[in-house]
């Protein structure tokens, strides 16, 4: 007999509720078949999956052996935005440092590229990297796995690999999250991080209802793109603003078409400073210069500080919306303030995005939202309430603020032993930790919807793909999570199995 409430059978609830996450995550990612070589170190299981391919010791010597027909894994201290070239044409992602947040990891995530960060045992050099006296140099072979952080020298069988997106699932369990989809319609809501067509496409073919999270810094790394941002921040050429809404414009208008019907959240601009400094010239680099830009001039800060680049920016995205309107598409979009702390700095961004939205004349203003990223904001949510249709909690900044852990620096240094030792159940920046972090987004929600009880909250941390926060995130009221394109289907299954718990 169907379940009144999801139409489904008992025997498909249980379907529903038994399917494993490791199951379900196998069979997204491609995996090692046989037995592995010679183990030249351990990092931190960062992205999953497998690969195997030639060395490429930073950017260049990646470029130029995937531009010579070779498969490459790129090896780095860490990655920047820089390297999102070669990243995009790398098989696999290999790094000293850098936690489960970090850039690489974001990235690789995002993407479906298998990655092992923070493995603290390689140093990097020039043209080679070495664990102890083993030098590993340009071109030789080797294999990394993204699901349990081992790195092998040599190749190894790659089971899985190649699958398109849209036909990595099998048919069965494809059916399962078609189920699991029933459970939470109209009460959940699966969106993507997503900041391309081509990722909007994959996390749309994966199952998700729309972009939670574009991250419009992250239109601009291609170093023709990012060499306008650094025009217009670093240098102050407001001439090249054209050339910045231009861009944008275009992008998100592919952006819109590739999620055509759904909604998409544009957040704007948000890219700590150190991001836009690659290849400046260096006494503009030196001037901008911060001690720790995560907490320095970025976010709203620097839509407030240069007020028109977020005008710039809501025009590119109105003209967006009036080209695919023209085109006969159907767009549905939002604009997200970010790492908002105070109400005024709300207020005055909410101001501003009207008045530049009206002067387009793009027909009605979007719903506008802000993140929640900073304990303070989770503090006076009640005061940003009134000024937004919607929150979404940034959690990886979040708790990197509440734990007073670097999300690049502490992740197999200092959160590994804890956990080993049981000094931490989990690591927070895998798994939403529910004591602090979760308690303030509790308190968060709850005065917000005391003030507008028509808030829609979400949550598009890294958390929004991890089984146990989208449970979190269900259970406590939230009204969906969002997350790199290839966790959309395990963060469907897990909606599913929170609501039927």
């Amino acid at each position: 007999m169907a379940n009144s409430e999801t139409g489904l059978s008992a025997r498909q609830q249980q379907a529903v509720a038994e399917l494993g996450f490791d199951e379900l995550t196998a069979a997204l990612h491609p995996t090692f078949a046989g037995d592995a070589g010679t183990v030249l170190t351990t990092g931190l299981a960062a992205s999953p999956g497998a690969a195997s391919g030639l060395v490429a010791v930073g950017s260049e010597a990646a470029l130029d052996l995937a531009a010579a027909g070779n498969t490459v894994i790129l090896v780095a201290t860490e990655t920047t935005p820089a390297d999102v070239a070669a990243m995009g044409l790398s098989a696999g992602i290999l790094t000293a440092r850098g936690g489960l947040a970090s850039h690489a990891a974001v990235v690789a995530r995002g993407w479906g590229i298998p990655a092992v960060c923070d493995a603290r045992e390689i140093t990097v050099e020039a043209d080679s990297f070495s664990v102890g006296d083993r030098r590993v140099t340009n071109g030789t072979p080797i294999s990394i796995d993204g699901s349990t952080g081992e790195v092998t020298l040599g190749d190894r069988q790659v089971a899985g690999a190649g699958r398109e997106p849209g036909s990595m699932l099998p048919a069965e369990i494809a059916e399962v999250l078609d189920w699991a989809d029933r459970v939470t319609a109209g009460r959940f809501a699966v969106l993507a991080n997503a900041d391309a067509a081509a990722d909007a496409s994959t996390a749309r073919s994966l199952g998700a209802r729309g972009i939670g999270l574009c991250r419009t810094e992250h239109m601009f790394l291609e170093p023709d793109r990012l060499e306008i941002v650094q025009h217009v921040i670093l240098s102050g050429h407001d001439e090249h603003l054209d050339d910045l809404e231009s861009a944008q414009r275009n992008d998100v208008c592919e952006l819109l078409e590739a999620m055509d019907g759904l909604p998409v959240t544009i957040r704007l601009l948000d890219a700590p400073m150190h991001e836009f400094l690659a290849g400046a010239d260096p006494d503009v680099a030196a001037e901008w210069h911060e001690h720790n830009p995560m907490l320095g001039v970025r976010g709203v800060r620097l839509g407030l500080l240069r007020p028109d680049l977020y005008e710039a920016q809501v025009r590119a995205i109105a003209g967006a919306v009036a080209d695919r309107r023209a085109a006969g598409g159907d767009p549905d979009v939002e604009i997200m303030v970010p790492l908002v702390s105070t109400a005024r700095e709300l207020g005055a961004s909410v101001s501003a995005i009207r008045a530049a939205w009206t002067g387009e004349q793009s027909g009605p203003a979007p719903r506008i939202g802000t993140m929640i990223e900073t304990p303070r904001a989770c503090l006076i949510a009640g005061q940003f309430a009134p000024e937004v249709d919607f929150v979404s909690f940034g959690t990886n900044d979040l708790t990197q603020m509440v734990f007073g852990f670097s999300r690049d620096d502490t992740a197999t240094r200092v959160i590994a032993p804890y956990v080993a030792d049981g000094l931490l159940e989990a690591d927070p920046f895998a798994s939403l930790d529910p004591d602090g972090v979760g308690e303030l987004m509790s308190g968060a929600l709850t005065s917000g919807r005391a003030v507008n009880p028509h808030l829609r909250a979400g949550m598009c941390g890294e958390h929004g793909g991890d089984p146990a926060s989208v449970a979190f995130a269900v259970h406590t009221g939230l009204d969906y999570v969002s997350c790199s394109p290839y966790r959309v289907p395990v963060a469907r299954l897990a909606a599913a199995q929170a609501l039927l718990a």
